[in-house]
This record gives C-alpha cells, structure tokens and sequence, in this order.
C-alpha cells in the first residue's frame, strides 16, 4: 500500500507543471488564435472584422517579437510579408471569397507552423497536394494536355499557400531543390508533356514532397514530453528500488528479532 501511495505522489508532482504549463497562454500562443480567429471571420464573410482582428495583431506582434520573444530574422520576414498579404485581402472589395480565404489560410498556417513546430498544420494538407500531384503525373504519361495544366496549377496555388510554414519548419536546402524543380516543370511544361525524360522531374517532384512530409510525421513527438517520460519511468523504478529495499531491510529485521526470541 505504501508502495502505491510513493507511486501516485510522484507521478502527481512531476505532471502538476505540465498542467500548469497547459493551462498558461504565451504571448505568441494568443498571436496564433488572432490569426485562427481572423480566418474563422473571412470564412463567415465578415472581412471587416477580420481586417479589425489583423490590425489587432500587428500591433501585438510589435510587442511581442521586440520584448517576449527573439523571432529569428526569416521569421519577422515570412510573418510580416504573409500578415500584409492577409490585409491586402481583407481590405479588397474585388478580390473573390475563395482567393481571401487562401490568402488568410497562408498567414494562419505561417502562425501555427511557428507556434506548433511539431506538429503544423500546414502538414495535414499532405493527402490534398499528394493527390494533386499524382493527378498531374498521371495526365502527363496519357498526354492530356488540359487536364496537366489545369493540375499543375491547382498544385502551385497550393503550394504557394503552405510554402512559406514549410520555410519555417524545412530546411533551407531541401526547400531551394524543390523549388528548382518546380520552376523546370512550370518553365518546360510542353516538354514535360512529350519527353519521358522531363516527365522523369514529375517523379522527382512526388518523391521529395513525401519525404518532406514523411520526415514532418516523424518530427511530431515533442523532445520535452520524451524528456517527462524518461524523467517520470526514472523515477518510478528508483522509487520501486527504495521501496524494495525497505521491504528487505524490515524483512531483515524481523528475521534477526525472532532470531533473538528464540535465544532467549
């Protein structure tokens, strides 16, 4: 009984800051839900109030990267070019609703790709831009020229939707490979349509994105939660040790005291 009572006040005090930690909101935590809550207003169609939320973070997002916390120079950059693009649709009256959706959705999945770096959104896009993709090689090799070019920029548009969190959470080199060959694709499409040696860059390209989301799916475990497991089974096991060294000792005890009765 003892020993199970050592076991729950442990596993109680090492989760009780987890809990507290959860239930605190950051600074930049409370920048991602304005940028959550601006796109939840551009979905209703009531721009102006998204517009409202907008201007709202731009000035939090002042404070916050000049005192709370030290944004890296691409992540001002990436940050303040997609937050103007968001403005820019808001605010204009001939852009359609679909088009302010991509651009809000773009600064929204910037936000969470810098706030959650484990687990982005941006990711959850992957059965969408893979099925895309497939449907662009697949009107290539039977020659449907149409249904390629429709495809291909149904792709670029979505990938110029997630390309800049995938700055955020890919690396530099990776990013600047793919973008080459997205360029060759897009510059070289009727050869891409007639030379099986071009459409080879159409495999290329499938094969890079499922890496890169691949990779993504394997990055998704948090370094402090395995460091709170390992720390939690560490732990335990001592305090099983301690509690079985203390069963032993009392066990000792009770041999040598009955030991002494009978002398006696």
């Amino acid at each position: 009984m003892k020993a199970r009572f050592i076991i729950m006040a442990v596993m109680i005090f090492l989760l009780m800051p987890v809990s507290v930690i959860a239930d605190e909101t950051s600074p930049v935590d409370r920048l991602d839900q304005l940028s959550d809550e601006a796109l939840r207003m551009v979905k209703l169609h009531r721009y102006e109030d998204a517009k409202r939320l907008l201007d709202y973070f731009s000035d939090q997002f002042v404070s916050v990267s000049g005192t709370e916390r030290p944004f890296t120079t691409d992540e001002l950059r990436i940050v303040t070019l997609s937050h103007d693009e968001a403005v820019q649709a808001t605010a204009n009256a001939t852009m359609n609703h679909n088009e302010k959706i991509n651009r809000v959705t773009k600064f929204r999945l910037v936000m969470d790709a810098i706030t959650s770096p484990y687990q982005p959104l941006w990711t959850e896009m992957e059965s969408t831009v893979m099925t895309v993709v497939a449907d662009v090689k697949e009107a290539a090799y039977v020659g449907n020229s149409e249904h390629f070019h429709t495809n291909f920029n149904t792709f670029l548009s979505l990938y110029d939707m997630i390309y800049p969190s995938m700055k955020i959470n890919v690396k530099a080199e990776r990013l600047q490979q793919l973008d080459a060959r997205i360029q060759f694709i897009d510059q070289y499409r009727p050869k891409v349509l007639t030379e099986a040696s071009s459409k080879q860059e159409l495999e290329a390209l499938e094969a890079d994105l499922q890496l890169i989301f691949d990779d993504m799916a394997e990055d998704e475990a948090d370094p402090s939660l395995w460091w709170v497991i390992i720390s939690t089974g560490s732990i335990i096991i001592l305090t099983l040790s301690y509690v079985g060294w203390r069963k032993y000792k009392g066990a000792q005890e009770k041999v040598k005291d009955h030991s002494r009765e009978h002398k006696d």
